[in-house]
């Protein structure tokens, strides 16, 4: 597959592989404007400058769920790009906040490894990926079950 490789298969991933995903991610206004206008979510505290500024952080703060989305989308070339189905999402942390103007990276660590018992053509890669603001600050960790196919190897 060479430089085109977008994900892994279930045999590529090995228990306490870290990956340090290439993409990052500056968030605008107006992609927190849009994720809001999407999701429905019109909370003054995600869109509104002057009522922003007289509560708890003093600026807008950027949607939680739009954090975790684009964070997801971070890791699919490294974890998820060969997926047959995201399992479940557990755990999912907001550890600090994010602002516009932030600069979102993620890393990712294979915390277990098992065989799918439905589907032995499948394997189950158990990660946590965890988020970091431009100083490096974590904002953001989750941990979730990725069902993964096999590569098949011909003899």
């Amino acid at each position: 597959m060479g430089s085109n490789k977008y994900g892994r298969y279930f045999n590529e991933f090995n228990e306490g592989d870290v990956y340090n995903h290439a993409l990052a991610k500056t968030i605008t206004e107006s992609d927190n404007n849009l994720f809001s206008l999407l999701t429905m979510n019109h909370h003054p505290v995600h869109l509104d400058a002057e009522y922003a500024r007289g509560k708890v952080h003093g600026k807008i703060l950027v949607v939680g769920t739009l954090v975790f989305s684009l964070v997801v989308g971070i890791t699919v070339s490294d974890i998820s790009g060969y997926a047959v189905a995201n399992l479940d999402y557990e755990q999912i942390k907001h550890i600090n906040p994010v602002f516009i103007g932030d600069t979102i990276s993620a890393e990712t660590k294979v915390i277990e490894l098992r065989e799918s018992k439905s589907n032995p053509k499948n394997g189950i890669v158990y990660v946590k990926t965890t988020a970091f603001n431009q100083n490096n600050k974590p904002v953001l960790s989750f941990k979730r079950h990725v069902l993964v196919p096999k590569k098949e190897i011909n003899a």
